[in-house]
């Protein structure tokens, strides 16, 4: 069961009077803890929706794996129109997908997995009697999101879409600590535990040098996506050139092509994984997802009570 992330992070921070994703929870950046706490529940997919800012937050966060979308009209719409724009993109490419926005950035990776493992279609986090983030949904209901008009925003669309909310009880105040404003920022920091302790697996294949890593397999799998390798360096914030040299060298290493182009005609020239593109990248994240299971299993084996 593939499991996606929808980050919703393109609102202007108006009452915060600072960018709340780049302010910095500890060591790392609010947007990164969020991004961090997924990856760290064993999420495959996360996607963030951007706006205001966006250039610079999607620099910021560049190489942690992560696909960027753009809400154009952040000014102007809410986190509903933020949100439909990720289901939009993820509703084929999953079978659930976590939702939160970008600035309730303390909830434990623990509160991600008993969402992921309560089997229902719809689930909420609840806290001392109070409903936090994220919300859990299934791609079986994300169109009944995407047609809902939008009243009450996205927890209105949700009431709406034929499925009863599960209520699943943590004991995890990081599900109800936001930072929309500076008092608010102040009480996370004073919350927050200052060590974010997992495992950081990259796994990478390498005869000399390193060849193929999440990265290139990201490249290739948003080419695959979107017929576009320039599209899919945009997405990713990669240089057009940087995105040919990445698939040329890897070409070079593996002694066959991987992306193949067809010549633009009225829509212009698209691009494709070949057959072996395809399997290679497909053999990648199997053996990337067990190598993830391996290592927290025996991160859990070999570090249970040592951090909490």
């Amino acid at each position: 069961m593939v499991t996606a992330a929808l980050i919703t992070a393109a609102g202007m921070s108006s009452r915060m009077g600072d960018f709340k994703p780049m302010l910095n929870i500890g060591a790392i950046s609010i947007a990164q803890r969020v991004v961090a706490t997924f990856q760290q529940a064993g999420v495959e997919k996360i996607v963030m929706v951007t706006g205001y800012n966006a250039v610079m937050l999607e620099r910021h966060l560049a190489g942690n794996g992560i696909v960027f979308l753009r809400n154009d009209n952040y000014e102007t719409t809410q986190m509903f129109e933020s949100a439909c724009i990720g289901l939009q993109y993820l509703q084929d490419k999953c079978d659930r997908v976590l939702i939160t926005p970008v600035d309730i950035p303390l909830f434990t990776a623990a509160t991600v997995r008993a969402l992921m493992d309560c089997g229902a279609p719809l689930a909420s986090p609840v806290c001392d009697g109070v409903q936090g983030h994220p919300t859990l949904l299934a791609s079986s209901l994300i169109p009944a999101v995407l047609a809902d008009s939008g009243a009450d925003g996205l927890r209105g669309a949700l009431e709406r879409c034929g499925e009863k909310m599960t209520l699943i009880p943590v004991e995890d105040r990081g599900v109800l600590h936001d930072a929309d404003t500076p008092e608010d920022y102040r009480a996370l920091l004073k919350y927050h535990n200052e060590q974010l302790v997992r495992p950081v697996v990259s796994v990478a294949l390498s005869r000399e040098k390193v060849f193929f890593d999440s990265r290139t397999a990201m490249l290739l799998q948003l080419v695959d996506e979107t017929h576009s390798v320039r599209m899919a360096c945009q997405r990713m914030q990669l240089s057009y050139s940087s995105g040919w040299n990445t698939i040329r060298t890897l070409e070079s290493q593996l002694h066959y092509p991987l992306v193949e182009r067809s010549q633009g005609g009225a829509g212009g020239g698209k691009s494709r994984l070949t057959p072996r593109g395809s399997e290679l990248l497909a053999r990648y994240e199997v053996y990337a997802a067990a190598v993830r299971t391996a290592a927290e299993q025996l991160y859990e084996g070999s570090f249970e009570g040592m951090f909490e």
